[in-house]
């Protein structure tokens, strides 16, 4: 229970007469006696809380920075009208700074008997499992001068998905896959991987694709058409050690990874690739496998909600048995991680051989945009130094790279919003090469 502003207002104004006619405490006690019994018999005719009703609805999950609705049915068993506010509380995530307000409280009239719908607007601000807290109702009698208050406990989840950024290059990377797979008119094509059919010979054609014992066979020359290889399998290794928090614009190294790694397995499983995720630091924090060419990019993306940058060093040698054993067949590789030497030379790089022993594995990285800016900064003696600076960590990162290509191990080193269609460039260049 609790007094509202009004009646705080009516003890004020009766204070007036009773200080310029009756001071003294019968005056005192006539005004707040009055005041008191009109409190009690607003707060009797308020309708009770504890006995509400509330049910919940709605979305269950979301694209991170989209809005979603979860709707809240409150039901009035009682014979007395609700007049009500009702706060439905979330974490502070939920919502844009500032909005919360607005966005979860409500009033509410619900006539005995009935029941109302109010709609909560959400608008995460960062991934994972957003769950709903308290819903307090406060209800007010006619005159607005007492309030009956409790708490209801009405579970529901949210789940905050990765926003895949990245998808607007998907349309443009689907065709040149389908140009690599020959399904549509090209000036130049070049051969696949993977026998595919015979056809007769056309003016043209390479004489070298000319099968000649099907040609002993008919009465035309028959060549061979080829396809890029199909059913290979793919493993994308997210890093989420201590180097993927490091912040690269406004999210860490890990949020760029993870929209890199579902361009390329959105476009690998179109292509007709079996994609794996593994997520790992000290132990797998997430792990999907065997799922349908229409089920992996779903799984993909709820596996990666709930992922976190871990500040621990990651253990390249349980990260490298780990993936050995999620991919028992030769498969591509593809380790999201970092360029930085360190981790790189005393973890990476004594482990990387029993990796490229029984599969290709390609290496991606996030680049910072902030260190080139820095080194091409001129004017100040500050300036100067960051320039410096940014000098030396580009040339380090570039002979790292470099190391890992001396080993066979292709690397891509890009930007965060040039990481996801580099990345799948770099796929479709292995596939058209037959390296899968």
């Amino acid at each position: 229970m609790a007094l509202t502003g009004r009646a705080a207002l009516l003890a004020a104004l009766g204070s007036i007469p009773v200080g310029i006619l009756e001071p003294g405490w019968p005056g005192i006690l006539a005004v707040n006696g009055s005041l008191a019994l009109a409190c009690a018999c607003d707060y009797a005719l308020a309708a009770p809380v504890r006995h509400l009703r509330l049910t919940r609805s709605g979305d269950t999950s979301a694209r991170l920075g989209e809005t979603t609705d979860v709707t809240l049915t409150v039901s009035n068993p009682s014979r007395r009208l609700l007049r009500a506010r009702l706060r439905d509380a979330w974490p502070p995530s939920s919502w844009q700074p500032g909005t919360e307000i607005e966005a979860s409280r409500h009033r509410l009239t619900i006539p005995p008997g009935e029941r109302r719908r109010v709609t909560t607007r959400l608008r995460p601000t960062r991934r994972g499992d957003r769950q709903a807290d308290r819903v307090t109702i406060r209800s007010y009698g006619p005159l607005g001068l007492f309030s009956r208050q409790g708490a209801h406990r009405v579970p529901w989840t949210v789940r905050v998905l990765p926003p895949f950024t990245s998808r607007k290059h998907l349309p443009s990377k689907l065709a040149r896959l389908r140009e690599l797979d020959g399904r549509t008119s090209a000036l130049t094509r070049g051969e696949g991987t993977e026998f595919d059919s015979l056809r007769e010979y056309v003016p043209g054609d390479d004489t070298r694709s000319i099968d000649w014992r099907a040609t002993a066979r008919q009465s035309t020359v028959a060549v061979r058409t080829w396809r890029p290889e199909r059913d290979r399998h793919i493993l994308l290794v997210l890093d989420t050690g201590r180097t993927s928090a490091a912040r690269v614009g406004d999210a860490p190294r890990l949020d760029a990874a993870m929209d890199a790694a579902l361009l390329l397995a959105a476009l690998a499983s179109r292509a007709g690739d079996r994609v794996n995720l593994l997520a790992y630091d000290r132990r797998v924090r997430a792990l999907v496998q065997g799922r349908s060419a229409g089920d992996v990019l779903p799984s993909v993306v709820n596996a990666m909600a709930n992922l976190e940058p871990e500040l621990v060093e990651t253990d390249s040698r349980g990260l490298a048995a780990t993936a050995l054993r999620a991919a028992p067949r030769r498969s591509l590789i593809v380790l999201l991680t970092t360029l930085d030497a360190a981790p790189v030379e005393q973890g990476l790089l004594p482990v990387l051989p029993q990796l490229i022993q029984r599969h290709t594995v390609l290496v991606a990285a996030v680049a910072d945009p902030y260190v080139a800016g820095m080194a091409n900064s001129r004017g100040t003696v500050d300036a100067v130094y960051e320039a410096a600076a940014a000098a030396q960590a580009q040339s380090e990162r570039h002979r790292t790279a470099e190391e890992l290509r001396r080993r066979g191990v292709p690397v891509v080193d890009a930007t965060p919003d040039g990481l996801a269609p580099a990345l799948a460039d770099a796929y479709l260049a292995l596939k058209a090469a037959g390296r899968l």
